[in-house]
């Protein structure tokens, strides 16, 4: 789900989203004479790594895979401006219908 969350966010908010994750870690080996009772710090957690770069079209623009590495890529502005362009979600706010309050005003 990981790679869809980034994709959505991205076509929602019309924008580029990059996304970084941890690499993932092998349990730690047992300590010598330790008996092998030693536990990973987080054992319910395991990364899926594939930090990951989406256009606002929720194209995968540049990713990796789980081990350690650094995600590259050049964005293209004129994707957002396409994108808004395109479905101009900005203009179709409806004030006759709501509108925001900030705090006590």
């Amino acid at each position: 789900h990981w790679e869809l969350l980034q994709r959505a966010r991205a076509v929602d908010g019309q924008c580029f989203v990059l996304t970084a994750s941890p690499a993932r870690m092998p349990p730690p080996p047992p300590e010598d004479g330790g008996g092998g009772d030693e536990k990973p710090k987080y054992p319910h957690y395991s990364a899926w790594g594939h930090s990951t770069v989406v256009s606002p079209w929720g194209e995968v623009v540049a990713t990796c895979d789980e081990k350690p590495a650094m995600v590259l890529a050049d964005l293209d502005m004129e994707k957002v401006k396409e994108m808004r362009m395109a479905i101009p979600t900005m203009s179709q706010k409806r004030n006759d219908l709501y509108k925001l309050v900030e705090g006590d005003k």
